[in-house]
C-alpha cells in the first residue's frame, strides 16, 4: 500500500501544524486495530516526503521547496534527503565522511547491515522531519536498534529516538507477556544489535520471570502449568535454550521444563526439520522422516543439527522429566543427524534407565543417516551389516540398563525379558541381520533373567523362517541361545515338530517335553494322595468333635442329676413341715408330676447309695441348704 503524500512547504521558522494520524487521540497516543500498545510520537515540525516508490531504481524524496543534497542507498532503496535534518538528530551522520561527489553508483552513502533494512530507515526519516511515528511491539526493537546505529542520543536533542523507544520498552513492553514475545521474535533479525543494547536479554528475563510465577494476563497465580508452552515454542533454538535455562533456575518442576522441550521439539521438528507424526493409536509417539528427502536441503542440515544438539543439552536430569518414548524419539534423532557421540552416549544411558517403560516401537531405531545433501544415506562406518534398524544402539541401552539395576542392587524386572523377545522378533524378518548380530543381542541379557524362553523361541523361528539358506552349523549356533528345559510343554509340542530346527535342537525339546510330562503326571499323583491325606486328616477331625461332645453331654447329665437331688430334698423338707392329713397344695402336686415325667428318670443304685453318702456328710447338708435357699 503506498504512503500518504505531504506536499507542506520545509521552512524552520514554519510552526508544528498539530495534524495527527489517523486513530490518535488529543495527545498522540494510537491504538492498532489488533489491540497492541502503540504511541505517536509528536511532530516538532513539517515537512514534506512523497511515496515510496514501487521500484528501487527510483529513489525516495522529500518534496520541499529546498534540494535534497545527500543520496543514502539501504538494502538497494535510495534515499534522498537534506543533511541537515539528519545531522541533528544522528551523530553518526555528523562524524562519517560523506563522498559529496555523487559516485557511479548514485548514492553519496551506503548504510551496510542496517538494522530492520529500508523500512526502518524510513520510519527514522519521518522521525527526523518532524512526522509522527507510531511505535508498537513489531517495530520497536529495530527502530531501537537503528537508533543505536545513528547514534540518536539525548546529546543531540532532548527525547531523541533512544530514549523514547527505551520508555515504550520498559513501560509497555517488558510490562506483557505477549508484547515480550512479539519483541523477542523480532530480534531474532537483528543481531548483534540487539544483543549489544541487552534487548534480547531483558525481554528473556522478563517472559522466564513470567513463565515461572504468574499468568500474564490476570496476574493470579498459574493453576495450568503449560499455559505459556505454544508462546515459547515459537521461538528461535537459542531464545528458547536461555528462557529454559532461567526457567530451571526459577525453581521450576522438573516434569514442567521436560514438558515444554517435548512440546517445543514436536512443534520445531513439524515446521523446521520435516518430521511428522504417524499412527492412529492416540498414545503413540511414532515418527517418520518425510519423503523427499529433509525440508531445507544443504543449507539447513546444520540447523537441524544445531536444534536436536540443543534441546538434548537442556533435558532435565531427572529420569521422571521426560518419558522414556520421548528420550528414545531423540535418540532417533540424533543418530539420523549424527550429532556428537558424547550426547548420544548421555542419551543411551537416560534410556537404559527407564527402559522398562519402553516397547518395541520405540526401539526401532532407523540404521540410515542424513547427509549432507539432506537425503538419507547409509554410512557403513555408522551402521553395520547394512540392516535396516540400528542394532549396536539398542545393545548399548540393554547394557546401561543391566548396570543400572546392578547398582541398585535389584533383580532385572521381568518385562525387559518380554521386550528383547519381542524387539528380536520384530528384527528377525531382516534378511540383512548375520547370526552373530541376533546372538549377541540375544545373550546380552544373562540367562537368569529370563524366566521362560517362548519369546525368543518365537523369535528364532521367525529367523529360521527368514533365512531358510542357513548352514546346519548357524543354525545349531543360533539355537544355542535357547535353553529347552524354561520352554513351556506348549512351545515343546510345536517345537518337536518344527521341520526348520536342527535335528539336535529337536532332540533336546523332546526330551525337555518327556520331562515335563513326566512331572506333571507325578505332579497329578501328588495332588490326588494329597487329597487322601486330606479326607483322612477330615475324619480324625470329625472322630475328635464326637468325643468332645459326648463328654460334653455326660457333664451336663451329672449336672441335671445333682439338681435332681436337689429338688427331691426339697420336697422332702416340705412334706415335713406339712405332716398333718390334708389335702396336698396344687404346687406340690406339681412337683410330683415332675417327679413321675420322663425328665427326672429313675435312679441307678449307684446314685442312691452316693446320695446316702452326701445326706451322711455335715458339709453337704449346709451346700444343700444354702441351694435350697437360693432356689426358694
Amino acid at each position: 500500500m503506498p504512503y500518504p503524500t505531504y506536499d507542506l512547504a520545509m521552512s524552520e521558522s514554519l510552526p508544528t501544524t498539530g495534524q495527527l494520524s489517523p486513530g490518535s487521540d488529543s495527545e498522540g497516543n494510537d491504538q492498532d486495530q489488533n489491540g497492541s500498545s502503540r504511541i505517536v510520537l509528536p511532530a516538532p515540525r513539517v515537512v514534506g516526503i512523497t511515496e515510496r516508490p514501487e521500484n528501487k531504481d527510483h529513489p525516495w524524496y522529500i518534496s520541499s521547496q529546498l534540494p535534497t543534497d545527500l543520496l543514502i542507498q539501504v538494502q538497494g532503496v535510495t534515499f534522498a534527503v537534506h543533511k541537515r535534518s539528519l545531522i541533528s538528530k544522528c551523530g553518526y551522520m555528523d562524524r562519517v565522511e560523506l563522498n559529496h561527489s555523487k559516485s557511479d553508483l548514485g548514492y553519496n552513502m551506503k548504510l551496510e547491515n542496517f538494522p530492520g533494512g529500508s523500512e526502518t530507515f524510513e520510519t527514522i526519516l519521518k522521525f527526523c522531519y518532524g512526522f509522527p511515528v507510531g511505535l508498537t511491539p513489531n517495530n520497536v526493537a529495530a527502530l531501537r536498534c537503528a537508533a543505536e546505529y545513528l547514534e540518536m542520543t539525548e546529546e543531540l536533542e532532548d527525547g531523541n529516538m533512544i530514549y523514547k523507544t527505551e520508555a515504550f520498552l520498559t513501560f509497555v513492553v517488558l510490562s506483557s507477556w505477549r508484547d515480550s514475545i512479539t519483541v523477542l521474535k523480532s530480534c531474532e533479525s537483528l543481531s548483534p544489535w540487539s544483543q549489544n543494547i541487552q534487548l534480547v536479554r531483558r525481554c528473556r528475563d522478563s517472559i522466564a520471570q513470567k513463565a515461572s510465577r504468574e499468568n500474564p494476563t490476570t496476574g493470579d497465580i498459574v493453576t495450568d502449568e503449560s499455559w505459556w508452552f505454544d508462546d515459547v515454542a515459537t521461538l528461535c533454538i537459542d531464545h528458547f535454550m536461555r528462557i529454559i535455562t532461567a526457567v530451571r533456575a526459577n525453581g521450576t518442576k522438573p516434569e514442567t521444563v521436560g514438558s515444554c522441550i517435548m512440546k517445543y521439539a514436536e512443534k520445531c521438528m513439524d515446521q523446521e526439520i520435516g518430521v511428522r507424526r504417524y499412527g492412529s493409536g492416540k498414545t503413540e509417539l511414532q515418527w517418520n522422516i518425510s519423503s523427499g528427502g529433509m525440508k531445507g536441503g544443504t543449507g539447513h542440515h546444520k540447523e537441524h543439527k544445531l536444534v536436536i544438539e540443543s534441546l538434548i543439552s537442556i533435558l532435565p536430569d531427572q529420569n521422571q522429566g521426560v518419558s522414556c518414548k520421548f528420550l528414545l524419539w531423540m535418540l532417533k534423532m540424533a543418530t539420523i543427524y549424527l550429532v556428537s557421540p558424547a550426547l548420544i552416549f548421555e542419551l543411551e544411558k537416560r534410556v537404559g534407565m527407564t527402559l522398562e517403560n519402553a516397547n518395541v516401537d520405540d526401539l526401532l531405531i532407523p540404521s540410515y543417516t542424513i547427509g549432507d545433501q539432506g537425503i538419507p544415506v547409509y554410512n557403513p562406518c555408522f551402521t553395520e551389516d547394512y540392516t535396516a534398524h540400528n542394532i549396536s544402539v539398542v545393545q548399548r541401552i540393554l547394557e546401561h540398563f543391566l548396570m543400572h539395576e546392578h547398582q541398585q542392587q535389584k533383580p532385572v524386572k521381568p518385562g525387559i525379558s518380554k521386550l528383547l523377545d519381542n524387539y528380536l522378533a520384530e528384527i528377525a524378518r531382516d534378511p540383512n541381520l548375520s547370526v552373530s548380530k541376533f546372538q549377541a543381542l540375544a545373550e546380552t541379557l544373562p540367562e537368569y533373567a529370563r524366566t521362560c524362553d517362548d519369546g525368543l523361541y518365537r523369535a528364532i523361528d521367525i529367523y529360521l523362517k527368514s533365512h531358510p539358506k542357513l548352514s546346519e552349523h548357524e543354525q545349531r549356533r543360533l539355537c544355542k541361545v535357547m535353553n529347552c528345559e524354561k520352554l513351556s510343554l506348549d512351545a515343546c509340542m510345536h517345537a518337536a515338530q518344527n521341520d526348520r530346527l536342527p535335528i539336535r535342537s529337536v532332540i533336546q525339546v523332546l526330551f525337555a517335553e518327556q520331562v515335563k510330562i513326566r512331572a506333571a503326571m507325578q505332579g497329578k499323583e501328588q495332588a490326588g494322595s494329597g487329597e487322601n491325606i486330606d479326607q483322612e486328616h477330615s475324619w480324625l477331625s470329625t472322630t475328635t468333635e464326637i468325643t468332645n461332645l459326648r463328654v460334653e453331654l455326660e457333664k451336663v447329665k451329672s449336672q441335671m442329676a445333682e439338681l435332681q437331688r436337689d429338688y427331691s430334698e426339697l420336697q422332702q423338707d416340705y412334706n415335713k413341715l406339712h405332716s398333718k392329713h390334708r389335702s396336698s397344695p396344687t404346687w406340690t402336686f406339681g412337683w410330683k408330676k415332675i417327679r413321675k415325667s420322663s425328665f427326672f428318670h429313675k435312679k441307678s443304685d449307684n446314685e442312691e447309695s452316693e446320695d446316702a453318702q452326701h445326706n451322711s456328710s455335715p458339709d453337704n447338708s449346709r451346700a444343700r441348704f444354702h441351694r435350697r435357699k437360693s432356689i426358694s
